[in-house]
C-alpha cells in the first residue's frame, strides 16, 4: 500500500452523487413538512383532544421513540407487503422518516404548547374564539418560537439520519456512494467526498434555519443565531 489516493473515479461519478444528494434533500424536506403536520396534530391531541386520541398518540409516540429507526424502516419496507401494501424503497424511506420525525416532534411541540400561559387560552375564550381558533391563532405561534431551536436541531438529525435508508437501497446519497465504492474500490476517497457533501448540506440547513429564525422571530433588526446549531 503506497498511501496515495485517487479521487478521479469519485469525481467522475459526480453526476450520480449530485442526484443522490438531491434525493436526500428531497426526502428530508418532504419528511419535515409532513412530519410537522403529524406533530402538530399529535400535540393538539395530547393537550386538547379527547381521551381516546390522547391514548392513541401516547402509544404512537412511545412505540416510535423506543424502537430503532432501522427496524421501523424494515417493518414498512419488508413487513407491509405481507399485509398487501407494497412500497418502493423511496416511498418506504419517506413514510418511515415522516412517522419517526412525527413522534419526536410531537413531544417538542407539546412542550411548547404547555409552556404558553393558560391565561392566553382564557382570553381567547373570552373573545369568542372556538377551540381550534385558539390553538391555531393564539397558542401555536408563540409556542413555535419557544420550540424553534430544538425543532431545527431535530430537522438536521432527519437529514443525517436519512443515510440509514440506504439499507433498503433507496437512491439517496449514501446508497449512491455504496454503489460507486463497490465499482471503483476507492473506499476512503468515496466516503471522504460524501462526508464532505453531508457537511455542506448540514451547514446549508443551519444557515437556512438561522435565517428563518431571524426573519420570523428576530427583534430590533439584530440577527439572532439559533443556539446549538
Amino acid at each position: 500500500m503506497d498511501g496515495s489516493f485517487d479521487f478521479n473515479s469519485v469525481f467522475a461519478a459526480s453526476d450520480q452523487l449530485l442526484l443522490g444528494a438531491g434525493l436526500t434533500l428531497q426526502l428530508t424536506v418532504e419528511a419535515v413538512v409532513l412530519g410537522m403536520i403529524v406533530a402538530v396534530v399529535g400535540a393538539w391531541a395530547k393537550t386538547s383532544g379527547p381521551n381516546w386520541a390522547k391514548s392513541v398518540v401516547n402509544v404512537y409516540v412511545e412505540v416510535i421513540r423506543n424502537t430503532p429507526f432501522l427496524l421501523q424502516l424494515y417493518f414498512f419496507f419488508f413487513g407491509l407487503p405481507a399485509l398487501g401494501f407494497r412500497l418502493t424503497p423511496n416511498q418506504a424511506a419517506l413514510l418511515t422518516m415522516v412517522i419517526n420525525l412525527g413522534a419526536y416532534a410531537t413531544e417538542i411541540v407539546r412542550a411548547g404548547i404547555e409552556a404558553i400561559p393558560h391565561g392566553q387560552t382564557e382570553a381567547g375564550k373570552a373573545l369568542g374564539f372556538r377551540p381550534l381558533q385558539i390553538f391555531r391563532l393564539i397558542i401555536l405561534p408563540p409556542a413555535l418560537r419557544i420550540i424553534y431551536q430544538p425543532l431545527a436541531g431535530q430537522f438536521t438529525m432527519v437529514l443525517l439520519g436519512s443515510s440509514v435508508v440506504s439499507a433498503i437501497s433507496a437512491n439517496e446519497l449514501t446508497s449512491v456512494a455504496n454503489s460507486i465504492q463497490a465499482a471503483n474500490f476507492k473506499t476512503f476517497e468515496t466516503y471522504l467526498v460524501v462526508s464532505f457533501m453531508y457537511l455542506l448540506m448540514v451547514l446549508a440547513f443551519r444557515a437556512l434555519f438561522n435565517a428563518i429564525y431571524t426573519r420570523s422571530f428576530g427583534s430590533d433588526g439584530q440577527v439572532q443565531r439559533v443556539p446549538g446549531l
